[in-house]
């Protein structure tokens, strides 16, 4: 049994498109994409970084509320997301609004979901997708319902989640993928392993040499993804999203990836457990530098499009922050009105209640 172990473990690579030089090499799965999608690709990816500098600094003035760094993780993200269609339907963890922004969420919204208001929930009927969700892996089995549903109506999308390293520690990591697995439900499960749950290696979390291949005990396709590779990323995801609706069943991906800053802004910090090695180890493979290469390599990118890009985010979240201060102040009875279609009595006494605090 060790040796038939070995062998399902040997068989989990890591996928690479690109190198940390940005030179391929894997050049029969380089996506077909266009100069303007690649350069769409990477527009987004330095948005994305500027937005987390921005995001980190409006937190620390008081002028955001929970956050979740990004960093390192652009790749991951956005890779991913590219691949997907808008009639897809996303079920992110509270380190993923990057792709809900992307996806169409408003960024002011983004920012009212950070402070806690109600209006950051509310999502434009377009935008496919649930809120950000704070318990750790309760996104994979809301991920099976909702993959189940589509499949029943008959439509051609897929139901998309993502979760960290230390979410598949979790009861419903597998539970939402095997259930995925035995509806045959059109589903991507995203495990964007970066190293640390919070302070907890990987290694401490299980014994398996790799994540993906947890997929086989769920009888599902798995992939070991370098996620600090865009191309290789989205190259996965589009053929496990092919996969999937088409009838072949849902998809675990593992993408290798690294947080550059804490794990949250809520007081962690993560010189206490790991070292100034390993954070330069990895930032040798910063997935923005990586595509950077590749780009010019081909005289798509140049530092004036990047500073365009940079200058472009610093107006938007300008504006948009601008425009969370100006929305209205969420009110209890703001709360309490939005719960239910009619009040129970216990509701209706508390309205009351807090309509008389509000008003004086």
């Amino acid at each position: 049994m060790k040796q038939v172990l070995e062998n399902v473990e040997n068989q989990f690579e890591m996928f690479q498109i690109l190198d940390e030089n940005g030179e391929v090499v894997n050049k029969e799965y380089e996506p077909d994409l266009s100069d303007d999608n690649l350069k769409e690709l990477m527009r987004r990816m330095v948005y994305t970084r500027v937005l987390d500098q921005r995001s980190i600094a409006l937190n620390r003035q008081g002028r955001l509320g929970f956050y979740a760094p990004t960093a390192g993780q652009e790749a991951s993200q956005l890779g991913s997301h590219y691949a997907l269609e808008q009639e897809d339907f996303l079920l992110p963890a509270y380190r993923d609004v990057p792709q809900l922004i992307w996806h169409g969420l408003p960024l002011y919204q983004a920012f009212l979901f950070s402070r806690g208001h109600f209006h950051g929930n509310q999502f434009p009927e377009d935008v496919h997708g649930l809120s950000p969700q704070i318990i750790i892996g309760a996104q994979y089995t809301q991920t099976a319902g909702v993959a189940l549903g589509l499949k029943k109506r008959g439509k051609k999308s897929v139901a998309v989640t993502y979760t960290g390293d230390g979410g598949t520690s979790q009861g419903d990591f597998y539970e939402g993928i095997n259930f995925a697995g035995a509806y045959n439900a059109p589903a991507l499960f995203f495990v964007q392993n970066n190293q640390f749950a919070i302070s907890v290696p990987v290694e401490k979390q299980t014994n398996a040499k790799t994540l993906a291949q947890k997929a086989v005990a769920a009888g599902i396709e798995g992939y070991q993804v370098d996620g600090m590779d865009v191309l290789a990323v989205y190259a996965v995801t589009k053929k496990a999203r092919e996969s999937a609706i088409n009838g072949e069943g849902p998809v675990l991906i593992e993408t290798l990836t690294y947080r550059y800053g804490p794990h949250t802004m809520a007081g962690d910090d993560p010189t206490r457990y790991r070292t100034d090695d390993l954070d330069n180890e990895w930032e040798k493979r910063d997935p923005l530098i990586r595509f950077r290469k590749y780009l010019e390599a081909k005289n798509l990118w140049s530092e004036e499009d990047e500073n365009k890009v940079i200058e472009e985010a610093k107006e938007e979240i300008k504006a948009a922050i601008k425009k969370a201060d100006n929305h209205p102040k969420q009110k209890v009875t703001d709360l309490i009105d939005i719960m239910h279609e009619e009040l129970p009595v216990n509701l209706q006494e508390q309205m009351e209640e807090y309509r008389e605090k509000e008003s004086k």
